[in-house]
């Protein structure tokens, strides 16, 4: 899982939005978010999921297992 923290924060600049707004949109505080980021926390599958459709890429994006980011619907 050690891509997950890259690709979060790599998406999130991209975007051009803090990790506050990202926090605010999962209902995290600000340090609970960084955590994603730095590696030292991951989300439930909620989180994972609410992260996946804010940045509309795959869960298996997120997660490394893939370099493809579309999400298949």
């Amino acid at each position: 899982m050690e891509r997950f923290p890259r690709r979060l924060k790599a998406l999130r600049v991209e975007n051009g939005v803090k990790q506050h707004e990202v926090a605010v949109h999962l209902g995290l505080s600000d340090g609970g978010y960084r955590c994603y980021e730095q590696g030292r926390g991951y989300p439930d599958v909620p989180g994972l999921y609410a992260l996946a459709e804010y940045f509309n890429v795959s869960i298996d994006y997120l997660l490394g297992r893939t370099d493809r980011r579309e999400v298949n619907r």
